[in-house]
């Protein structure tokens, strides 16, 4: 049986005050060590989970996470009848990108797929594309109930 998970309230964000390095350590260093080859796997779902957890209802809400959990500054770009396209940028995207560590936005491209899906009531897969030249994250999600 599966065991209802808490929602939270978005505002309880505001009170968590962080630096980013810490996170990247266990992100990039920590977590791909200890969930091995499975990794990319693992932190999508994780991706996923957390979005259900923090529970966005409007495309407002889910610009607001991306920004307030330190992922960088997450821009609609187009939307087209079987898929939404967005672009993340930041210094903090570009600071990851520069890292002496490999970088991937799997729990960034999960959280996204499982928001859309909650915000347009609809199955969503998403797909993240690395544009190192511009320093720009490219998610495209995917509608999959079509």
């Amino acid at each position: 049986m599966k065991q209802k998970q808490n929602t939270f309230k978005l505002s309880m964000l505001d009170e968590l005050n962080t630096t980013g390095a810490g996170y990247d350590v266990l992100r990039y260093i920590s977590l791909p060590e200890v969930l091995g080859t499975e990794a990319d796997t693992l932190l999508y779902f994780m991706g996923k989970n957390l979005a259900r957890r923090l529970n966005p209802e409007t495309m407002h809400d889910l610009f607001y996470l991306f920004e307030k959990l330190g992922w960088g500054r997450l821009e609609f770009v187009k939307e087209k009848r079987k898929s939404l396209t967005f672009t993340l940028m930041s210094d903090a995207v570009v600071y990851r990108l520069k890292a002496p560590f490999e970088i991937d936005f799997r729990l960034e491209a999960g959280f996204l797929s499982e928001a859309i899906g909650l915000i347009k009531n609809r199955t969503c897969e998403c797909n993240e594309m690395i544009n190192t030249n511009i320093h720009q994250i490219v998610f495209t999600v995917y509608f999959t109930d079509i």
